[in-house]
């Protein structure tokens, strides 16, 4: 079944085959969205087949990725995802909440949500034919790419700011990765590796950049409909939060639920709600001035995994919370 039809540029709306685009649209620079048949999905699953798997990984929904099996059975590849969802009751009353899901992220083969999209994007590479991926990180995405790259036996280059946690560059050292550390910060680190793709040939997996990215990060929008929405007697919107720092998790996880909506498997959307630190809140005042236009700022804050001068998927973070009813 062929499920990946083309793209949409989410600025202008000019839509592409998929030979014809690559990473951002060719006229005005907007992030592309991954067009699915949705169709054909609907026609050849239904959501009791996948209540049905036995693969307890985010592969349960390979009927729903834009990307074919990417083999690599019993390595961390296919063990990413199908994260536990908790109910910690004493912490819903505390907050005075009838109920409350906490989505444990830290349990996939690298130890964040960086995992989901790095090993889609790493699927992607190889039936293009790239031999290497590379990346701009500041621990976490780098740390994901450069594990599912040894667990696929693909190559993995990883631009970090020379600020990046001594241990995070460890854990990329440690996976086999090679690693640039870069005299600037996180949005210096983008620029370079972006350049070095280009000068290369090298496959980019740079949020708010590569496409498939947010397609490897609506995987969890999935596991929250099967866990805590399918069969639930829900009648209020569910409300999600997420932590954002370029915006590609909350425009992913927006893009999972609008896929599900699509097929006709929600009644409703959720209501999304991005978490910015305040010192790095570009797409939480542009959400606050009721306007699209992302402006950079000079990040300062410890949470450096989401510390972003110039978020690259602002405009869909932006979207994600105002069509959804959020904030």
């Amino acid at each position: 079944m062929k499920k990946f039809v083309g793209y949409r540029c989410s600025l202008c709306g000019s839509e592409y085959a998929p030979k014809e685009a690559k990473y951002l649209c060719p006229k005005d620079n907007g992030v592309l969205d991954v067009l699915i048949d949705y169709p054909a999905i609907k026609k050849a699953i239904r959501p009791k087949d996948l209540q049905k798997s036995s693969d307890f990984s985010m592969w349960r929904y390979l009927p729903l990725f834009p990307v074919n099996d990417p083999g690599y059975v019993g390595t961390p590849l296919r063990a990413v995802g199908w994260t536990p969802t908790y109910s910690p009751s004493g912490l819903a009353r505390q907050l005075n909440l009838r109920q409350l899901w906490i989505k444990d992220e830290s349990s996939n083969p690298t130890a964040s949500f960086k995992d989901r999209a790095s090993a889609l994007v790493l699927t992607r590479a190889a039936e293009i034919g790239a031999k290497v991926v590379v990346t701009a990180s500041t621990g976490n995405a780098g740390a994901a790419l450069a594990g599912m790259a040894a667990a696929s036996n693909a190559t993995a280059v990883i631009f970090a700011p020379k600020s990046a946690p001594e241990a995070k560059v460890a854990q990329l050292l440690i996976y086999g990765a090679r690693v640039l550390l870069v005299e600037g910060n996180y949005d210096d680190a983008v620029a370079l590796s972006q350049q070095a793709s280009v000068e290369f040939g090298w496959y980019c997996r740079n949020t708010g950049y590569n496409p498939f990215t947010a397609e490897g990060k609506k995987s969890a929008a999935f596991e929250i409909w099967e866990q805590a929405l399918l069969g639930s007697k829900i009648k209020k919107p569910l409300c999600v939060f997420v932590s954002v720092g370029d915006g590609n998790i909350i425009s992913g996880i927006h893009k999972g639920f609008k896929d599900l909506l699509a097929l006709g498997w929600i009644e409703q959307m959720p209501r999304l709600f991005g978490v910015q630190a305040e010192g790095s809140a570009a797409i939480a005042n542009a959400f606050d001035a009721h306007i699209e236009n992302i402006k950079a700022v000079k990040a300062n804050t410890l949470a450096d995994s989401i510390s972003v001068d110039m978020p690259g998927d602002g405009v869909r973070a932006v979207r994600a919370a105002t069509q959804t009813g959020g904030a």
